[in-house]
């Protein structure tokens, strides 16, 4: 470590005793434009054998339980790394270098199972219904569901899942200690959107670091340092696995990839269902090319939105489709033989006196029939057979009425046929 960032930090540490409680707000709104600072608290925070590492753990702690929210945001985001030398320093049985960190995680972990009376906090989570759109999902895109009894009876009904009590901890045992880590990682993922980019570098990189210690990965991956496994439980596992979800949206693809891959590696070999469920869930929804994202932008993910306009369905019934079906059924019997051997579509005639004529095309002037003309149909109607289909291909000859005029006085009436 660098005299630089060892001033820096000393600095920081000297700074905060003598800021005013009525300044805390100002100063904790500065506090997350100080790159170097962060960048120089990592560093301490990864030498476990720093003389500063303990009075920054306090002070991180003091941050965590002043009440200002973002001094509790600025704690939250060495949180991943925080959990990476407690884990490391651990597998090497070095535990006395580990002392303050894991007092600053016992001390996270009790503060945020009681609420402000002191009484044990129970976390409650709501599993989204299929048939009401979420931002993940919206119902018309799955389909026609079949509106059973069963089906309308849980229709508005909502599945709660509830955690909690949890029990208080003096010390990290080898029985709590993933059930404390995996309650610490789920208050951290509660505050990703709040979260720097160097944040979620580190949580994809403690996460694969994590999963691969011990095991021949490691030496694919070329991670130096400790060679001992370390071990994890199923639901500490679907936790990292949260957060490196989110990381894959917002400008953290590489790295969020190498570690889903190390935690799906290391789940294969646990034979952990609940990882390798979310492991590939999150693998097959995932676009076939990385997502170029702006770091300094909105961070999101493309969802389908409702529309606030109404569609109508193609398939409505209204007074044109009824009209229109009707016209297509008394139709139907006629046009089935409209066609000749060619396959081409003919125009049926129709004959409103007992002289059959042609239909004009347009741009074409009308013209009365003429004798000779009348003596070409009636030869052409002598010599058929089938009045409505000529053999070899000739233009269909036939009387027809209007059926609007058959539908509304049912009967057979000559004259004038009007449309």
């Amino acid at each position: 470590m660098l005299s630089v960032d060892t001033g820096i930090v000393e600095e920081w540490l000297s700074e905060y005793k003598t800021v005013p409680e009525a300044s805390i707000p100002s100063y904790a709104k500065n506090l997350k434009d100080k790159t170097s600072l962060v960048s120089s608290l990592y560093k301490v925070i990864q030498d476990p054998q720093s003389e500063l590492l303990e009075p920054v753990c306090h002070q991180l702690f003091e941050f965590y339980r002043s009440g200002e929210e973002l001094l509790l945001q600025f704690t939250l985001q060495f949180l991943p790394e925080l959990i990476w030398c407690y884990l490391s320093v651990s597998a090497s049985k070095d535990l006395q270098s580990s002392g303050c960190i894991e007092a600053l995680l016992l001390g996270v972990y009790n503060l945020e199972i009681v609420d402000k009376q002191g009484h044990s906090r129970v976390l409650s989570f709501t599993i989204p219904s299929l048939s009401k759109p979420s931002i993940y999902h919206e119902p018309s895109s799955i389909g026609s569901m079949a509106l059973t009894e069963g089906a309308l009876s849980q229709h508005g009904l909502s599945r709660v899942v509830y955690s909690g009590p949890h029990l208080q901890r003096e010390m990290l045992t080898a029985q709590n200690r993933f059930e404390v880590l995996a309650f610490l990682l789920l208050r951290y993922n509660a505050a990703l959107s709040y979260m720097p980019a160097v944040s979620l570098q580190s949580l994809c990189q403690i996460s694969s670091r994590i999963c691969v210690c011990g095991y021949p990965r490691q030496q694919v991956r070329k991670y130096k340092g400790i060679t001992s496994r370390i071990p994890v439980s199923s639901e500490f596992m679907v936790q990292m696995l949260t957060g490196i979800y989110y990381a894959f949206y917002n400008g953290e693809w590489d790295l969020a990839r190498k570690a889903m891959d190390d935690i799906l590696y290391r789940a294969q070999l646990e034979l952990y269902p609940e990882p390798l469920l979310v492991a590939n869930a999150i693998k097959a929804s995932l676009p076939q090319g990385a997502i170029k994202s702006n770091k300094e932008g909105t961070k999101c993910i493309q969802v389908e939105i409702t529309p606030t306009a109404s569609r109508i369905s193609r398939n409505a019934v209204t007074s044109m489709s009824i009209r229109g079906h009707r016209w297509k059924r008394h139709e139907q019997p006629d046009n089935a033989n409209d066609t000749t051997e060619s396959g081409t579509f003919v125009i049926p005639e129709i004959s409103v006196t007992n002289v059959a004529g042609e239909r004009t095309g347009n741009g074409e002037k009308s013209r009365a029939p003429t004798e000779n003309d009348a003596q070409h149909i009636q030869g052409v109607q002598e010599a058929s057979t089938d009045p409505r289909v000529d053999s070899k291909g000739m233009p269909e000859i036939r009387r027809q009425k209007s059926v609007r005029k058959i539908m509304e006085d049912g009967i057979n009436s000559p004259g004038r046929v009007q449309f």
